[in-house]
């Protein structure tokens, strides 16, 4: 089968190579499903994983692709986060059996294979780390972005008022179509003045970071009183190093958000935010914002624009289907 492998860690265009590699045995291993990969959406994670620069770090050669859905042998459409080193950017993966999560007939296989982390990341931080309220003001950075877009819908879901901070022109109309009631270009706007007037002074109560940096201070600069900042990922490559004293005048608190911790400190909630998340996506109330389909030769030119900032919403890997196999 094809696949695409790093050798050694660097930028993605240089880093990652289209390999013909032994297909997975046909019989995994115990607790084990092989998988048809139907599409695999691409993650900043994977970025960072070609670069050698994420906490975690498999073994060379590896395959990046943390999110697919994918067909089991015995015809099952489902979600899944394929165990690395053997990645989802291939055209079959082995994955845990008992992590299989049902595709949502709703959504077609590339706005399923983006359902997963950056949703399941966004609700847990809206819902159980943040606590959100209906009439809350919620600031998401990025978020024309696949993580950001996730956190918008959210936050409309969930009734909160949203503002919705991008870079850029093209950015901006994204935002706007997801249903963002502020959209600010940080390029051009400064972006505390703007939520201080939105909000007539009061702030955001609750602030989504998925990009650390000017945007965290940004975001300390105009959170509410008794707000919530959740910390998500560094996307701008410089974690912020908060002063706590502010934290302390102002009255707001910091939270880390880790998704990847509950898969096996509570995960029974996975499964519940997953029920929660296709009752909301057969409800319309969320849908991936999926901006690009590529085909396998492709990957590694899409995941270097990811990587660099250039692209909207999701970019997915869209494999041809077998015979006989039509969604």
């Amino acid at each position: 089968m094809q696949a695409w492998r790093v050798h050694t860690p660097g930028e993605p265009r240089e880093a990652l190579r289209l390999e013909e590699i032994p297909e997975p045995v046909p019989v995994p291993g115990e607790g084990e499903v092989r998988l048809q990969v139907l599409a695999a959406n691409l993650n900043f994670p994977d970025a960072l994983l070609v670069r050698g620069q994420y906490q975690i770090r498999p073994p060379l050669p590896f395959t990046p692709g943390v999110e697919i859905c994918g067909l089991t042998d015995d015809g099952r459409r489902v979600i899944a986060t394929p165990s690395l080193p053997h990645g989802g950017f291939a055209e079959y993966v082995i994955a845990s059996e008992r992590a299989l999560l049902p595709a949502p007939e709703s959504l077609n296989d590339a706005q399923a294979a983006a359902l997963h982390i950056g949703y399941q990341t966004g609700w847990f931080g809206l819902h159980r780390r943040a606590r959100l309220q209906p009439g809350e003001t919620l600031l998401v950075h990025a978020a024309a972005g696949g993580v950001g877009s996730a956190a918008v819908q959210l936050g409309k879901a969930a009734g909160a008022t949203v503002i919705g901070v991008v870079g850029g022109k093209t950015k901006v109309s994204a935002a706007e179509e997801l249903g963002c009631d502020l959209v600010i270009d940080r390029t051009t706007e400064d972006v505390v003045s703007r939520v201080k007037e939105f909000t007539g002074g009061r702030g955001a109560d609750v602030v989504y970071d998925p990009v650390g940096g000017d945007s965290y201070t940004a975001s300390a600069k105009c959170v509410a009183f008794e707000g919530r900042i959740v910390v998500v990922g560094f996307a701008s490559g410089t974690i912020p190093t908060p002063a706590l004293n502010h934290a302390l005048v102002k009255n707001y608190a910091i939270l880390g958000l880790h998704w990847g911790l509950y898969a096996t400190k509570d995960p029974a909630a996975i499964l519940a935010c997953h029920t929660e998340l296709t009752r909301l996506a057969d409800e319309g109330a969320i849908k991936p914002l999926i901006s690009e389909l590529v085909a396998l030769p492709a990957v590694a030119d899409a995941v270097q624009r990811l990587a660099d900032g250039t692209t909207t919403g999701r970019v997915v890997l869209a494999m041809p289907r077998q015979p006989g196999v039509t969604r």
